[in-house]
Parts: structure tokens; C-alpha cells; sequence
């Protein structure tokens, strides 16, 4: 619990007992539950937590309000993690009243077995206003981003724009700052935060962006990671430029998914040839070995990507074809891509490299596509400069 002015006062969770995010995404710092309260002449609980950190939520809460009742519970995002405990606020305040877009209070029923919940909600669209007193939130609609239930308001008392998930970090706040101006590098995980949860809804965040661009917003303050409190035109050009699917900065990654290490070897040499002709930030990633969540969201941070892969069972190894997989499906696009493949006797991993390429859009792929067989030898090399070439 944490005061962020005389009557805004956050009552999240850490949670650094979680092993992976929406089951599937490390998160070895942690991750944070938000959720706050406004004091006025009115109450309003914002948002809840996870079920995993229940208890502490209710803790907070009850602290925070010391004798006073809530009057209001806002619903922004009805996603598990941070509406778990939604019927246990019912349960303790009998009056409370939910506060959600109309896309919301039809879906509470499919989360809570309480048969009186939609009675108890009072339905917000686009432009309706809570007021608290002092505090006036205006709503606005954020559908896809990444639900499609999803509202944020905006506080027009202390300029704080509420962007459920947008703007979102992994990590903990007691790991990395409670506020984005204590932590040096919030773009790290709020990148790989972006990519793997909202980055297939580029067109709704744009849509989001361009809503909020007309607001005198001071603050933001999300469903996970700090609140931003400074340098809101970096932060929000970081979002306008994920959300375009533009590269973010110039590098070319090289993505392997090497079995016995004769595709790694060929990697190495492409980018021993990158490095001597001067290509700016070459790195190799291995797919077998690394978190896919942020080979994700370094794919779509570079301008460039090499694919370099085993053939596997007359298709692709496993690796390399989850890595695409999850690229075609998070909407990846406009860059420019270099195809190695190794195969024994019959190497196909190019071909359902290409196959899969070919279902995403705007993509430059580079000639020539290198074949190894089995081990990279010196005949090989000629190939290798050529591909070096043109991906410079």
C-alpha cells in the first residue's frame, strides 16, 4: 500500500511467487497486480488483483479505507488477474456498485456464479463520467487492448489516465521502481510486456493513442509495472512505434534452432561476415535455449532477421517453428529477412520457413536462401557473403 496523493492511495501486490505469466511467460522479476483507491466524497475501489494474492489485496484495501465504505468497484479490464476479486468486494461491501463498459457487464456472469452481479453494475460508453467529487473519471472505450471489454478513464482532477493493460510492465515494483522514472531501463520488459500480450492489436492502440493525445494527461498509471510519472512523450512514442509494427532500432538478429550444432556454426560465420563489413548491432539468439517471449519482442524491436534452421522430420525443428508461429500470430510485418537452412538429405526447412513467412505481410526476403548439408565447409562461404551482402 502506497500513497500517490492525499486521496489516491495504491493497494497492489507484488507477486513474486508466479512462475509464469498467463502461463506462459517467465517472469523471474516478478510481476504486479494494480489496483487503487480514491478517497472523495465518494469511494472507488480501481480494478482488483489475482486470486494468487487475494488476501494481501483485501489487507490493503481494508487498511486504505480505514472507516470508510466504497461506493464504487471500476472494472477497466475483466481479465482474471485483475478482477479475481470482484465477488469477495461484493461479499464485503453489500452496496457497492459495479462500475464497467456495457461489453463487461455482460461478460461478469461467465466469471462469478452470483446471480445478482448484473444487477449490481452500473454500465459506462464512451464519454460517460464517475464523479466522485473532486475526482471526475472520464471514460473512454479501448477494446482490444487487449480484450475487448477493456475501458480506461481519465481522472481530469490529477490528470492521471487509468490504461488497464496499455503501458504495462512485467516485474515487480519492489524489484524495479514504483514510479517508471526509478527504473533505468523500463522499455526492456515493458517491450516484451507489449509484443506477447498486445502487440497482434496494433490498430486499437492506435486508436487508444489518438483518444489520449487529446487529453492534458500528467500521469499513467496501469494494471501492471509503475506508474510513469515523467517523460510521457518518450514512453508514449515507444507505444506509437510498437503499435505501428516500425522497427525500433537498427540491428539484425540472427534467430537459430541449431540440433547438433553444425546451423550455429553457420550462424556464427554469417555474423563474423556481418560484423567485418560493418553491419551496426548483430547479435544470435538460440531458439532452443532462450526465452521466446523475448526473441519475440526482439524480432519485432530490429529491422532486420536471419532465420537459420534444421530440417526436421521433412518440415522445420520445433524451435524455429514455435518462434514463427507466435510472429505470425502477434501480426509481424514489415522487415527484412535472410533464410539459412541444414538438412542431411532432403533439407526443408526453408520451404516451411517460407510457408510461414508467406502469411505475414510486407516482408523482404533476401536472396540467397543458404543451404548447409549436414556441416558448414568452406564452399559454403561464398553463399554466406552473398546473404551477408544483401542484408546490408
Amino acid at each position: 500500500m502506497r500513497k500517490i496523493t492525499d486521496d489516491v492511495i495504491y493497494i497492489g501486490i507484488d507477486d513474486f511467487d508466479i512462475d509464469l505469466f498467463e502461463s506462459q511467460y517467465r517472469v523471474p522479476q516478478g510481476v504486479s497486480y494494480n489496483s487503487y483507491l480514491i478517497l472523495d466524497e465518494k469511494v472507488a475501489i480501481l480494478d482488483t488483483a489475482d486470486a494468487r494474492k487475494g488476501e494481501e489485496w483485501e489487507t490493503n484495501l481494508k487498511k486504505a479505507l480505514g472507516e470508510r465504505t466504497p461506493d464504487y468497484l471500476v472494472v477497466h479490464h475483466l481479465e482474471p488477474d485483475h478482477s479475481s476479486m470482484i465477488a469477495r468486494a461484493l461479499e464485503l461491501y453489500p452496496d457497492i456498485q459495479i462500475v464497467a463498459g456495457n461489453r463487461a457487464t455482460k461478460m461478469l456472469p461467465q466469471f462469478f456464479n452470483s446471480p445478482d452481479i448484473s444487477s449490481r453494475c452500473i454500465e459506462m460508453k464512451e464519454g460517460d463520467v464517475l464523479d466522485l467529487g473532486k475526482h471526475k473519471l472520464h471514460f473512454y472505450a479501448a477494446p482490444m487492448v487487449h480484450w475487448p471489454e477493456v475501458m480506461v478513464s481519465f481522472d481530469e482532477f490529477d490528470g492521471a489516465l487509468y490504461s488497464a493493460d496499455g503501458f504495462g510492465k512485467f516485474g515487480a515494483l519492489s524489484k524495479f521502481g514504483f514510479y517508471s522514472s526509478e527504473d533505468p531501463d523500463w522499455s526492456e520488459e515493458a517491450r516484451r510486456y507489449y509484443f506477447n500480450i498486445v502487440g497482434k492489436y496494433g490498430g486499437p492502440v492506435q486508436t487508444l493513442l489518438k483518444k489520449a493525445s487529446a487529453l492534458p494527461i500528467k500521469s499513467i498509471r496501469p494494471l501492471h509495472g509503475p506508474i510513469i510519472d515523467k517523460d510521457l512523450g518518450k514512453h508514449i512514442t515507444l507505444y506509437d512505434t510498437w503499435s505501428t509494427y516500425s522497427p525500433e532500432s537498427k540491428g539484425i538478429m540472427i534467430a537459430v534452432a541449431s540440433i547438433y550444432g553444425g546451423t550455429m556454426k553457420a550462424a556464427e560465420k554469417l555474423k563474423e561476415l556481418l560484423d567485418s563489413k560493418g553491419a551496426e548491432n548483430v547479435f544470435i539468439r538460440d531458439l532452443c535455449r532462450t526465452d521466446i517471449s523475448r526473441n519475440v519482442s526482439d524480432a519485432f524491436r530490429y529491422e532486420k532477421l536471419v532465420l537459420a534452421a534444421s530440417s526436421y522430420d521433412n518440415g522445420l525443428f520445433t524451435p524455429m517453428y514455435n518462434f514463427l508461429h507466435i510472429l505470425q500470430i502477434k501480426s509481424y510485418c514489415g522487415r527484412t529477412i535472410g533464410l539459412i537452412e541444414n538438412g542431411s538429405w532432403a533439407p526443408s526447412a526453408a520451404r516451411v520457413m517460407n510457408e510461414m513467412l508467406c502469411q505475414m505481410s510486407n516482408l523482404t526476403i533476401v536472396e540467397p536462401t543458404v543451404t548447409i548439408r549436414s556441416r558448414m565447409k568452406s564452399t559454403d562461404y561464398p553463399a554466406l557473403e552473398q546473404l551477408a551482402d544483401a542484408l546490408l
